[in-house]
């Protein structure tokens, strides 16, 4: 390690050894997965001291780890023994923002919610917008192909990435992709990327579509008295040919939580709330989707009067993992399920919760059959630990007897891992393990991640 953290030194690449400070770096925010013990924390300016930092590890045969806010919920981003931590989010300019071409061009530091901005003043946003939009980098978002709460009409990361500069495992750097609205030329290189969790190839830059601001938009609350009620009115809305801007659920663990956490007047007594939105012709279109609501079952439906009154409904949703973190540590489930198995799928994580007598609150990006089944767990209590762990895995196997996946957004890590074996077939996996041999044969690309083995 010694000769390793010289060579960083001697390539004026300022390696950081402080124990404190690896430390702080050797951990995202799945907070039940342990770090390794990391030799050194390098902090990336520009794409040569990327590629210098890469060169120098292959050479040592040392791990690298990619990271940049580390908001990640799957371990992506955690330490490995002997690990390169390589901080990218001082890489964070925003190159250029071009509003005839509807793209921007960003280094993997810029905040996600720093491209909208930027492009505001064209009348365009990066539409993409997971709950932590303000605080996670668009390199991460890159690498876990990262949804949101807009993607029911909008689409996630993946749809929006035109082209990336890369750093491979060799140190060269490649540009894949293109500027144009079309283009398939050769293979799809960018969407290998995408999702890839940093194990093929280092982000340092990519080009983003944009895409214009609504000129309206408007929201509606309905209140439920099951969440199977709430399901059913989500394939209700689904089947009717609605195209809301925002469908997603909140069940009364969540509710709770987030009204002590920020008082706001929510329905705490309600089993579930959906929250809709809607930013074509939103008048029409939510009145059509509250007749589905009370035909479901919706006992009470609220309108937002302004785009002000949206946003509050919007932001509270945003903070629906912090205000869970005040009960526990959160094991944070990530499963998506077909549509029209939703309300099934809501009934069968409450019973998870009861069989194993754990609290679990479920946030669901609704429309996409997406659920964030948040498990409360108490570490220090090694039973409280394996009642969360086992809820969890029954949660999982629920979704692939579904149909379903094991992740819809916020990527394998190394929390599920093991469990990609059982979503793929042989012959799928081989092939993944084939193109990760391919790309990065030395095996230093943030290793133990999405692949066992």
């Amino acid at each position: 390690m010694s000769d390793l953290i010289s060579a960083l030194s001697e390539a004026g690449l300022e390696p950081v050894t402080d124990a404190d400070i690896l430390a702080a770096h050797s951990v995202d925010h799945a907070g039940l997965v342990p770090p390794g013990r990391a030799a050194v924390l390098v902090r990336a300016r520009s794409t040569e001291t990327v590629s210098a930092t890469v060169r120098i590890a292959a050479e040592y045969g040392a791990p690298v780890v990619a990271q940049g806010a580390r908001t990640g919920l799957a371990g992506s981003a955690t330490a490995v023994d002997g690990a390169v931590l390589l901080d990218l989010s001082g890489m964070d300019a925003i190159v250029s923002v071009d509003p005839v071409n509807r793209l921007a061009v960003c280094q993997p530091g810029v905040l996600n919610a720093a491209i909208s901005a930027a492009a505001a003043e064209f009348g365009l946003r990066y539409s993409p917008d997971p709950g932590s939009w303000q605080i996670s980098t668009i390199g991460g978002n890159i690498a876990t192909g990262a949804g949101g709460m807009c993607c029911v009409k909008y689409g996630t990361t993946p749809e929006y990435v035109l082209g990336l500069e890369v750093v491979l495992a060799s140190g060269e750097v490649m540009r894949c992709g293109r500027r144009t609205a079309k283009g398939v030329a050769g293979y799809d290189l960018v969407r290998l990327f995408c999702g890839s969790e940093g194990t093929l190839g280092i982000i340092t830059e990519a080009t983003v579509k944009l895409s214009p601001v609504p000129a309206e938009r408007l929201t509606l609350a309905a209140v439920f008295g099951t969440t199977a009620d709430a399901g059913r009115a989500v394939t209700a809305i689904m089947a009717s040919g609605a195209q809301p801007s925002l469908l997603e659920l909140i069940d009364n663990t969540h509710l709770r939580a987030l009204e002590a956490l920020r008082p706001m007047g929510l329905p705490v007594e309600a089993a579930a709330l959906l929250l809709v939105g809607a930013d074509a012709n939103p008048n029409e279109e939510l009145t059509a989707i509250e007749a589905l609501c009370r035909g479901a079952g919706a006992s009470e439906v609220y309108r937002a009067t302004d785009a002000e009154e949206a946003d509050a409904l919007l932001e509270s949703r945003r903070s629906a993992y912090h205000a869970m973190e005040r009960l526990g540590t959160v094991l944070v489930d990530d499963v998506a399920v077909p549509r029209s198995r939703l309300a099934e799928a809501l009934d069968g994580v409450q019973a998870a919760a009861a069989r194993h007598g754990v609290v679990i609150g479920v946030i669901a990006h609704a429309g996409d059959g997406n659920l964030h089944p948040n498990i409360i767990v108490h570490p220090e209590d090694p039973a409280s630990l394996a009642a969360g762990k086992a809820a969890f895995d029954e949660i999982l196997e629920m979704a692939l007897a579904m149909g379903g996946t094991i992740t819809g957004e916020h990527g394998v890590g190394m929390l599920k891992r093991d469990w990609l074996a059982k979503e793929l077939d042989p012959v799928n996996l081989a092939v993944q393990r084939r193109i990760k041999e391919a790309l990065d044969p030395l095996g230093i690309l943030n290793p133990g991640k999405v692949l066992a083995g």
